[in-house]
C-alpha cells in the first residue's frame, strides 16, 4: 500500500513537471501572456492531478472490465475528456477564488463555457491523455517504482513549501 502512494505521488511529480514544461514551451512558441502555473517551482499540479486520477480510473475500470483495444481508447478519450474539464473548471474556479485572479481564458475560442473551458481544449486534453495512458506511462512504470522514498519525501516537501509560499504571497501576507 505504502509503495502504490510513492507511485503515484511519483506520478503526480513528473506529470506536474511535464506540464510545466509543456506549459513553459507554449508561453515561448505560442503566447508570452500565458501564464505557466501559479506556484514558483516547476510543477503544475492540475497536470499532475488529472494524469493520476485518469490513470487511476482506467485501472480500475479496465481491470473490471474485458474489452478490445478500439473500446478501451474510446472510454479512456471520452472519460479523460470529462474528467479533465471538470478538474479544469474547478481548478480555474478555486484559483480565481482565491487568488482574485483568471490565470487562463478560454473565451476567445469558438465553443467556450466561460474563461476555463471550451470543446477545443476538451478535445486536446482527450487526445493527452492517450499519449499519457498509451505512450508515456507505460515507459514511465518501467523506472517510478525505482525512484528512492527519500527523493520523494524531498520533492513532497519543496511541493509543500511551495504551495504554502504562493498561497502567503499571493494573499500579500509574505512577499517574495
Amino acid at each position: 500500500m505504502k509503495q502504490k502512494i510513492f507511485s503515484y505521488l511519483n506520478m503526480f511529480f513528473i506529470y506536474s513537471f511535464i506540464g510545466f514544461i509543456l506549459e513553459t514551451a507554449m508561453k515561448v512558441f505560442v503566447s508570452n501572456n500565458m501564464n505557466n502555473g501559479i506556484l514558483y517551482g516547476p510543477w503544475i499540479p492540475v497536470y499532475g492531478l488529472s494524469s493520476i486520477f485518469i490513470i487511476f480510473i482506467m485501472r480500475v475500470v479496465f481491470n473490471k472490465l474485458k474489452l478490445n483495444r478500439i473500446t478501451k481508447i474510446i472510454i479512456t478519450l471520452l472519460i479523460s475528456m470529462v474528467i479533465i474539464t471538470l478538474i479544469e473548471l474547478l481548478g480555474g474556479v478555486i484559483i480565481e477564488k482565491i487568488f482574485h485572479k483568471v490565470f487562463w481564458d478560454y473565451s476567445k475560442l469558438k465553443y467556450n463555457f466561460g474563461h476555463y473551458i471550451a470543446l477545443e481544449m476538451t478535445l486536446l486534453w482527450g487526445l493527452l491523455s492517450l499519449i499519457i495512458i498509451y505512450v508515456i506511462n507505460p515507459i514511465l512504470n518501467k523506472f517510478i517504482n525505482k525512484i528512492p522514498n527519500i527523493i520523494t519525501y524531498l520533492v513532497l516537501l519543496l511541493f509543500i513549501v511551495d504551495v504554502i509560499i504562493t498561497i502567503l504571497s499571493k494573499l500579500h501576507i509574505f512577499h517574495l
